[in-house]
């Protein structure tokens, strides 16, 4: 064999070897993105028993962009669930005081026209329904607890089941991040550029700003949505206002951001949100959230629509809130 013909062998074998070895490098980072989400199988824990959905379920044969289309109502939750040494230092709890710190319903419109996040306020005094539990008992039925109970008594199934109680929405999916997670998404997109309209000194949520447009990195941007003492009124509807806030952001950054151009950027955004995400069982891989992601590509930022759950002070406690009729009604009668 020639030496040109040896050569040419030489790079050809080069070439497969490198090829081999991008897939099986594509095809770790798959299985490793893909083996970081939590997932819990809701429905078959609540059964039949539960609000209609709105619109009838899509057949496995139907195509990809029918099933990802459709109206979809997202129960989206911030917790400090998980114990590390990570979620320590930034204020959350360990496993036995688990916590939703946040709650947004996230309504998306039929072929992604529009989409509204409503905000329960954690204080909101509710009934609390039965919840199974994973060990086969359930939880008792309590009245006029504070919303966040029924993650800490019974978790994402008893927080879908309080919400869908208290709302007759059905819940097509669920999603949770811890604040470690928040925090690296944050990071991984180069921070998120908010404008405060007043200082904040906060001691609990380890944030001080004054006044003004702030570009916060992962750590500061938890804490603004933590923020509830350092800020006037200092009630869980100000702290609210500061999540709605930052949502609006985070949008804007992730739509400026061109994630595909940059795939060590693509990696790490993707790794932060899988690494710390729990989700019902239909959005527990890779490919699911995917599909999901991409059916959001095209709504813009003042196409999403922020609001908080109409309530009023408890008559029975100053410090707490109960919704708000009948206006609370007509908000989730207009998410069905």
């Amino acid at each position: 064999m020639g030496g040109r013909a040896r050569g040419l062998k030489v790079a050809g074998l080069t070439m497969a070897g490198l090829l081999l070895l991008g897939v099986a490098a594509a095809g770790w980072v798959y299985w490793h993105l893909n083996d970081n989400i939590t997932g819990v199988d809701i429905n078959s824990a609540l059964g039949d028993d539960r609000p209609a959905r709105a619109t009838p379920e899509p057949s496995a044969s139907a195509s990809v962009s029918a099933r990802a289309t459709g109206p979809l109502n997202i129960l989206v939750l911030g917790s400090d669930s998980r114990s590390g040494e990570e979620n320590e230092e930034l204020g959350g709890g360990d496993s036995e005081g688990a916590r939703s710190d946040t709650a947004m319903v996230v309504h998306l419109d039929a072929g992604r026209t529009g989409a509204t996040v409503v905000s329960i306020p954690r204080d909101t005094l509710v009934t609390r329904p039965s919840c199974p539990l994973a060990d086969g008992t359930s939880t008792r039925e309590a009245y006029q607890v504070m919303f966040n109970t029924a993650y800490a008594v019974g978790g994402p199934v008893c927080a879908v089941k309080t919400v869908e109680s208290m709302t007759d929405v059905r819940m097509d999916h669920y999603i949770e991040i811890d604040f470690s997670g928040f925090a690296k998404l944050v990071d991984a997109l180069g921070g998120v550029t908010v404008t405060t309209d007043e200082d904040i000194d906060d001691e609990k949520s380890h944030l001080t700003l004054d006044a003004g447009t702030h570009h916060l990195d992962g750590t500061q941007a938890l804490g603004l949505a933590r923020t509830r003492y350092g800020i006037s009124g200092g009630s869980d509807l100000a702290r609210i206002e500061l999540q709605q806030k930052l949502v609006k952001a985070l949008l804007k950054q992730i739509s400026g951001t061109d994630l595909l151009t940059d795939p060590a950027r693509l990696y790490s955004v993707a790794d932060a949100v899988t690494g710390s995400l729990t989700t019902d069982t239909g959005l527990d891989s890779l490919g699911e959230l995917t599909s999901l992601g991409q059916s959001l590509g095209s709504l813009a930022e003042d196409e999403v629509k922020t609001v908080t759950m109409p309530v009023v002070q408890a008559p029975s406690d100053v410090n707490r809130v109960v919704a708000d009729e009948p206006d609370a009604s007509a908000l989730w009668e207009s998410l069905r």
